[in-house]
């Protein structure tokens, strides 16, 4: 089940609908999230940054189970954290900092595993490569920056090497806005929206513009064509534009080159865009409190829905886990998700451990019984699986001695059947032996 997910800059929860039927889904409490600060971690739960005074020096994230309305965790980085994203797996969370630096963490763990200095002002937006080899980070300072993550956890090459990141574009004169990236990992391009009113369309292969394009107001978010023949663009003015990407255009129209069209039918400012993962409905948040769902084809409204109070900043379309379906009968409900629904892991940490610098942080896969649902294949490190042992070797002395009693017992049946088996075999072995020897004295006779 797809289902678009919206929160806000104020306290006006987190929005779930269902993005076919239009039902509303849970409602999730207590949330005022900063422009792409929502994330969807591996589909198993919600995490949002949260910044509630602007020129406050500290933030929080914050985590919601997909049944439960209320915060479950709540964690204190070092400094407020802008926008956030997590790998398709769930397997880290990556934030990007007031200061202008990037934070990775371990989900499974919480533990910070790596801090590094990207930008000279705030970081914006943030997203990874569909191969997720690739971190792209935009800034206050109108930079974009290309990151190797393989690059990044290598110390010593990131030492030897001359930049730390892979390009560095500076081609916008303003506060990035949003970015988007097309399919092809290190191949894909990349378009960028600035208040600098252009969006900019990059080559990851080449490093370099491919094409600029003007637009009448300040662009706050963009979204891809799956066909990556057009793109969207929500500005300020309320419209949604339609942009060319590789054809030479000279539009008829009074919007500019390569302007083909326009969706319009919000009061206020678009915030933020999202495609279906069809990429046939396209989903667009507006300062008006409004998420609309459009037929990327017609241009037509399918469905609106509305975030209670205040303007929309994020949205999401993402697939739910099927434990987390509300339509399920109550008590089947009850019963799958206490199996299936898998736990909250622990708050993020605040610092880099430095004690656990020798610890290997790979991530492994835990070995799943056939029944188990994908989604909820948890992921969990050295550190983590070290820690899982060390409890199970504390276990208490009576438990061990129910154990090896019950092992005991097992043994002893094993050999009474063994014994069983020996005596039939003895008897088997007598029975046709005395068959043959009978046949040859009468044949001899």
């Amino acid at each position: 089940m797809e289902v678009v997910i919206a929160s806000s800059p104020v306290d006006a929860g987190i929005g779930c609908w269902d993005l076919h039927s239009g039902a509303e889904q849970l409602r999730y409490r207590s949330c005022t999230s900063t422009p792409h600060g929502l994330a969807c971690v591996g589909q198993r739960f919600l995490a949002s940054s949260q910044l509630r005074d602007s020129s406050s020096s500290s933030g929080s994230i914050l985590y919601w189970s997909w049944s439960k309305p209320q915060v479950e965790v709540k964690s204190f980085p070092a400094e407020p954290i802008h926008p956030l994203v997590s790998n398709s797996d769930g397997m880290y969370i990556i934030g990007g900092g007031s200061s202008g630096a990037i934070y990775f963490w371990e989900v499974a763990s919480g533990r910070l595993l790596k801090r590094w200095h990207a930008h000279y002002r705030a970081v914006t937006c943030l997203f990874l490569s569909d191969d997720e080899s690739l971190l792209v980070s935009g800034a206050e300072d109108g930079c974009i920056r290309v990151w190797s993550l393989f690059m990044v956890f290598d110390d010593i090459g990131m030492e030897m090497a001359k930049n730390p990141y892979e390009y560095s574009f500076s081609e916008h004169t303003l506060r990035v806005t949003d970015m988007v990236s097309g399919y092809g990992g290190c191949n894909a391009i990349i378009v960028s929206a600035s208040e600098d009113r252009t969006c900019k369309v990059w080559s990851l292969s080449r490093g370099k513009l491919l094409r600029s394009i003007d637009f009448p107001s300040i662009i706050e978010a963009v979204a891809l064509d799956p066909g990556e023949h057009v793109f969207y663009a929500g500005a300020r003015d309320g419209k949604i534009y339609i942009a060319s990407i590789n054809a030479e255009t000279t539009s008829s129209n009074s919007y500019g080159k390569h302007i083909i069209g326009t969706l319009s039918d919000n009061s206020k400012g678009v915030t933020c865009l999202a495609f279906s993962k069809d990429g046939i409905l396209l989903v667009s948040g507006s300062e008006d409190g409004t998420i609309r769902v459009w037929d990327a084809k017609t241009h037509n409204i399918v469905r609106i829905y509305r975030l209670a109070k205040g303007p929309v900043n994020n949205v999401l379309v993402v697939r739910r886990p099927l434990y987390s379906n509300r339509q399920t009968s109550e008590n089947s409900h009850s019963s799958f998700s206490r199996r299936h629904a898998p736990l909250l892991p622990p708050p993020l940490g605040k610092y880099v451990n430095s004690t656990d610098e020798n610890v290997d942080s790979g991530a492994v896969s835990v070995p799943q019984t056939p029944s188990s649902d994908i989604m909820d294949a948890p992921y969990l490190s050295y550190h983590v699986l070290t820690k899982q042992i060390s409890e199970l070797q504390q276990q208490s002395s009576a438990a061990t001695g129910m154990e090896v009693d019950r092992l005991n017992l097992d043994c002893k049946r094993s050999v009474e059947i063994v014994q069983k088996w020996k005596e039939m075999f003895a008897y088997l072995h007598k029975f046709c032996v005395d068959e043959l020897l009978g046949n040859d004295q009468t044949q001899t006779q």
